[in-house]
């Protein structure tokens, strides 16, 4: 986990070991986020109904970190099986594909221009999901179209004193954890170990989420 080569908050790198999980292979879309909200009378994603980002397979965006966790529940009362936000231990895992040491989901290098020709140029909005080629585990768009929550709350020295087991910083520090590149960024895709974060409470036109089911 980490990238010496990467910004100062992902080093040092280190072992750590997850236990077996279930990811999303791709982000919520507009189409599930809007059946949760129909469902629980909570309001739509503030911009569902616009024509840039209402696609219903489009990815949900300018949700909170709060509404994000809110769907991990309704979800978890509705199929019996316990969902959540990942954790950035297990985003990063998920990300990697299987593969050790690579920067991206791909491999090291940037991409194929034949294979991800949406991400040599510059977005007005994020891709529906599911537009990209799978990683090693068959997930899509990890790394870009838009900045994913974790669950972790935000510490960019968190790695000095990660434990090996299922790490997850759980000490609140006023931003939660994100993972993952935007479709409104000039270069719209992120290394596999990148780290960002934001305010629990912010909701942002490339912010989503995807959903960890535990197997444990």
């Amino acid at each position: 986990m980490g990238d010496e080569a990467g910004r100062e908050e992902e080093r040092p790198v280190h072992e750590v070991r997850v236990d077996s999980f279930a990811i999303a292979r791709t982000t919520v879309s507009n189409r599930q986020y809007q059946e949760f909200a129909e469902s629980t009378g909570r309001a739509p994603a503030p911009l569902a109904d616009t024509p840039v980002f209402g696609n219903p397979d489009q990815p949900v965006v300018s949700v909170s970190w709060l509404d994000a966790t809110v769907y991990c529940e309704w979800l978890t009362s509705i199929t019996g099986e316990s969902y959540r936000l990942p954790t950035e231990a297990e985003w990063e895992k998920a990300a990697r594909g299987g593969a050790a040491g690579i920067h991206f989901p791909w491999g090291s290098g940037p991409p194929d221009a034949k294979l991800f020709p949406a991400l040599l140029e510059r977005r007005e909005h994020p891709l529906p999901v599911g537009s990209t080629p799978q990683n090693g585990y068959g997930l899509q768009e990890m790394c870009l179209n838009v900045h994913e929550w974790c669950a972790d709350w935000y510490d960019p020295r968190f790695y000095e004193r990660s434990p090996e087991a299922n790490p997850v910083n759980t000490t609140p520090s006023g931003r939660r954890s994100s993972r993952g590149g935007s479709w409104r960024h000039a270069v719209n895709y992120t290394r596999v170990s990148a780290r960002s974060s934001i305010p629990p409470g912010y909701r942002y036109a490339d912010y989503g989420f995807r959903v960890v089911r535990d197997l444990r």
